[in-house]
């Protein structure tokens, strides 16, 4: 692994409030907001205005940040996941396949439009990882 695990927050819309908030609350700087409209990726209209991904700084504290895309529900406890980068496909693979063996896959292992292999997995805990290999 790259780096410690970054909390990744998710919002039912109103992400941006939320990133506006912590801005004024701890007094850092929010980075890099992307919308579902602005990616490479077929998005319905209706989500074009929504954040897919956007990032918090302050000091020690480094959060990432997105809206709900259609259709997922979200739920205090189901919010929340950590991000983990890791630094090869054979990882990613590996910590796939431990981690959704007694758990639940939410996003299947899969090459996606950022350049990345990325997958979302609930382990046997409630815990859901986010797990993103950035291709060379």
């Amino acid at each position: 692994m790259k780096q410690q695990a970054t909390p990744y927050l998710t919002f039912n819309g109103n992400a941006k409030e939320a990133l506006e908030y912590y801005k004024d609350v701890f007094e850092g700087e929010i980075l890099g907001i992307q919308t579902f409209g602005e990616a490479d990726f077929p998005t319905p209209p209706e989500v074009d205005d929504r954040i897919m991904h956007a990032q918090f700084k302050k000091d020690g504290l480094f959060l990432m940040v997105s809206d709900a895309f259609l259709g997922q529900s979200i739920e205090v406890g189901n919010h929340i996941s950590l991000a983990l980068e890791l630094e090869s496909e054979e990882e990613i693979q590996k910590l796939y396949d431990t981690l959704s063996e007694k758990g639940s896959v939410l996003m299947e292992l899969q090459d996606t439009f950022w350049g990345a292999k990325f997958a979302k997995v609930k382990d046997c805990f409630g815990v859901i990882w986010d797990l993103n290999y950035t291709k060379a």
